[in-house]
């Protein structure tokens, strides 16, 4: 009999960002990291054999909380993947819930159902995981082994093991990052000893401490938007009327708001590329915020910059902001950038904390209409 951990990855940007990210290469966010930390608390005295894990990025970095303190090879094995999402991979949770919300309530609530062209399928995906899983562990007869995977592979498994039918999927609930399930493996059967164990995470390190949509089957969730194009030299009442919301929000009046000057350069970036202004839209068609992009400047440097990120005052706290921030990473990773940019006044804390917390760091200073602008940088 072998003892086998089966691990979900610590957080990604995917997760945050509210993206679609089967196979797609998502980096472990900065609270993923502290959640890798915790993790290898837990097993710091755990005997572990081997140690094995996805090949997808994030799966393999979280692996480093057992190599922390074991001394393992880390082997990577493809077959641990995430399933893989073809044409859906890196797009908004929010958006596939508008285009193809039949598609989406299948995807959630019972998987076999989910037939989308050039993806895998869940059956496909559950062969594919056991099948990996019990050859691990026949390699192991006898010993205690780690494996890193991912949420909709570790919870496909976990229900067939259950016997659970594909629509009755709501009764294996969703495991946390960095989840801890344990399986007893011999001879091609599997026990399942606990599963979703995050006890090793604070509330404050929690990925679904924050979200609401894993807790109640067919439910959608309210705070995943979708991204709508907004063209600023059709519709320039509209854009003024964002930035000025936002310049008010930073400055607490309009003093030296310049609204034409601001309207032009926009529709230069949407010149350079159409979807540079897009507005956020939640699922009853309420449009909460907008985001701008500059394409073009610095881009011979590998840089991507956003100019405006806005979200109205009722909806911030609400991780809309994150996948605000997701847009951008998504459009300037796509463009090969090595990095964005942003500029935030320098007495504006909260807004510095928040770009921080998505990876964002200071890289340098120039000057604003009314005071000092601090540069901040993300690497891609």
């Amino acid at each position: 009999m072998t003892r086998v951990y089966l691990i979900r990855h610590a957080q990604a940007e995917g997760n945050i960002y509210r993206r679609a990210q089967g196979f797609y290469p998502s980096p472990i966010t900065a609270k993923g990291h502290r959640q890798i930390a915790a993790l290898a608390e837990r097993f710091r005295h755990e005997h572990i054999d081997a140690l094995y894990s996805s090949d997808l990025l994030r799966a393999a970095t979280t692996a480093g909380a057992i190599t922390k303190y074991h001394d393992l090879p880390l082997q990577l094995e493809p077959r641990l993947r995430e399933v893989d999402l073809g044409p859906w991979e890196d797009r908004p949770f929010g958006d596939l819930a508008y285009r193809y919300p039949d598609m989406m309530r299948a995807f959630n609530d019972d998987p076999d159902r989910w037939i989308v062209d050039g993806a895998e399928t869940f059956p496909h995906l559950r062969e594919r995981i056991r099948s990996v899983i019990c050859e691990i562990a026949a390699r192991h007869d006898g010993q205690t082994v780690a494996c890193v995977s991912h949420g909709m592979a570790i919870r496909s498994l976990l229900s067939d093991i259950m016997g659970l039918a594909s629509h009755e999927i709501h009764r294996m609930p969703h495991g946390d990052n960095t989840a801890v399930a344990l399986l007893e493996v011999e001879n091609g059967s599997i026990r399942i000893v606990f599963y979703n164990d995050a006890s090793h995470l604070p509330e404050a390190l929690s990925t679904f401490a924050r979200q609401t949509w894993w807790k109640k089957p067919g439910a959608q969730d309210v705070n995943n938007v979708r991204f709508r194009r907004l063209d600023p030299e059709a519709h320039p009442a509209q854009y003024i009327s964002y930035y000025e919301k936002t310049w008010r929000a930073v400055h607490g009046n309009t003093d030296g708001f310049m609204p034409q000057f601001y309207l032009q350069t926009a529709i230069r970036h949407t010149r350079a590329f159409p979807d540079a202004v897009v507005t956020i839209v939640r699922p009853n068609d309420e449009v909460v915020g907008v985001t701008e992009l500059d394409t073009e400047r610095e881009a011979e440097q590998g840089l991507g910059w956003i100019c405006l990120c806005y979200v109205e005052e009722p909806y911030r706290r609400m991780q809309l902001g994150a996948q605000l921030i997701g847009h951008a990473v998504s459009v300037f990773r796509r463009l090969g950038r090595r990095a964005i940019r942003l500029c935030v006044y320098e007495g504006n804390a909260d807004a510095i904390a928040f770009y921080e917390e998505f990876g964002f760091r200071p890289v340098g200073e120039t000057e604003g209409v009314s005071s000092r602008l601090i540069i901040m940088e993300k690497e891609l």
